[in-house]
């Protein structure tokens, strides 16, 4: 199974007070392409972390450390809003430990001796989720920019449309004619630059739109 594609920028920061296993670990990343980073503890790895974008990477954590254990990790990290995604590793008999960290937030946990084209897969995956999950923010943002560019009026005509109300219902609800929906409608479409009713759904689905309170007659 080839990595090449693993091959980018994106740092991979290993955290283990294990030097051998942090070497190994940093060794197998490295011969992958991956950019690796090694701290010798939690607490090590959260002072440097500010030099670092926590926009993309992830992070492979021992879960057992002295000081700060992975699992006080992953809640430290959920506290400060970073969202990397983290990988617990755990000895033999820790599965209770790591069933914590994934409850915690943990993407993917490991025992020792794990497996590397397991673990390649996974740093994979995690990076790949750190970077849908970047696009998703940026979409989010300009969807939002393109929201908050709407009337009031044009806003109540979205939320009709994408809770599936067919023009006429819209109208009633909002007390004006079929005729002047459309318009409406017409002008949400193009300043939400969609293409169709769907793309408009799927904007409102990404952007997590709450509908405004319509004073409906229907409640």
């Amino acid at each position: 199974m080839s990595h090449e594609s693993l091959s980018r920028d994106a740092p991979v920061h290993v955290i283990d007070d294990d030097e051998a296993v942090r070497d190994s670990l940093s060794f197998l990343l490295a011969s992958a392409g991956l950019n690796v980073v090694a701290h010798e503890s939690a607490t090590a790895f959260l002072e440097i972390l500010p030099q670092f974008s926590t926009e993309t990477g992830c992070v492979i954590t021992d879960v057992r450390m002295p000081g700060l254990s992975g699992i006080e990790l992953l809640q430290r990290l959920k506290a400060m809003g970073v969202a990397l995604p983290v990988i617990v590793i755990t000895g033999h008999g820790d599965v209770p430990l790591a069933v914590e960290a994934m409850k915690t937030g943990a993407v993917d946990f490991f025992e020792k001796p794990f497996d590397d084209e397991a673990l390649l897969s996974a740093v994979e995956s995690a990076l790949n989720l750190n970077e849908r999950t970047v696009r998703r923010r940026l979409e989010q943002a300009e969807i939002e920019e393109r929201l908050a560019a709407l009337t009031t009026r044009e806003r109540q005509v979205l939320d009709g449309l994408v809770v599936g109300q067919v023009n006429k219902t819209i109208a009633f609800d909002l007390g004006i004619s079929p005729r002047t929906v459309e318009i409406y409608r017409a002008n949400v479409m193009t300043k939400m630059q969609a293409a169709s009713l769907s793309d408009l759904v799927r904007m409102a689905l990404t952007a997590e739109i709450i509908p405004l309170n319509r004073e409906s007659p229907h409640g």
